[in-house]
């Protein structure tokens, strides 16, 4: 089932997706059309959310197991829970993610297999469209270096493995019926961004608003 208004924003760890949400949302709020805009991120901020990122910085050691399934309860919250995803989607707001469940196939996929991802993820709702950043191992490597502290996940052959993970599940997407955009992460911010506003500015939510 593909969630209506309901676009995420995907790709290797350094490859801009926080930083394209952070440029989307400063351009909504100084544009005068388009619909109400809702931006948010995985993992959230909820104390599921909030504990998967202790996990990603190192403070606590769980199985790979059970961080996909942390990963999961997460989304059951961001998605359903009063003021989540569903709830604006439905209501006409347009909600925009940095990630969703294509992270938890990819990274979770490789850490313990397709299986287990695939099955917690199955009744999750698909976005309406997905945004992929695409960058090559040696970019993402010389954006991690500037970083002071890095995750688990952020070293450069599993984010090389991370990159080959959605080049394979992007067709599937597709093949379900969602809008998949594939950038060039490398390119200039403000060109990605002119080509992130251009791609929102296609859904039916966006041709339907008011001005």
């Amino acid at each position: 089932m593909i969630l209506r208004n309901f676009a995420v924003i995907e790709g290797c760890d350094g490859s801009g997706t926080t930083t394209q949400l952070t440029l989307l949302k400063t351009r909504f709020e100084k544009s005068e059309t388009g619909p109400p805009l809702f931006t948010t991120c995985e993992p959230t901020r909820g104390p599921v959310g909030m504990l998967i990122r202790r996990i990603l910085r190192g403070e606590v050691s769980v199985m790979k197991e059970t961080l996909a399934r942390l990963f999961a309860a997460d989304r059951t919250d961001h998605l359903y829970a009063p003021g989540g995803i569903e709830e604006r989607c439905r209501r006409g707001e347009l909600v925009v993610s940095d990630r969703y469940s294509p992270s938890s196939l990819v990274y979770q996929g490789i850490e313990c297999g397709p299986s287990l991802p695939r099955r917690l993820n199955d009744s999750f709702p698909d976005p309406e469209l997905l945004i992929y950043l695409d960058i090559d191992s040696g970019a993402v490597t010389e954006r991690l270096e500037g970083r002071k502290n890095l995750e688990i996940y952020e070293e450069p052959d599993f984010q090389a493995r991370v990159r080959d993970g959605y080049r394979k599940l992007l067709p599937a997407y597709e093949k379900a019926g969602v809008r998949v955009l594939r950038l060039d992460g490398k390119a200039p911010r403000e060109k990605l961004a002119g080509e992130i506003w251009r791609a929102l500015g296609e859904m039916p939510i966006c041709k339907e608003s008011p001005g």
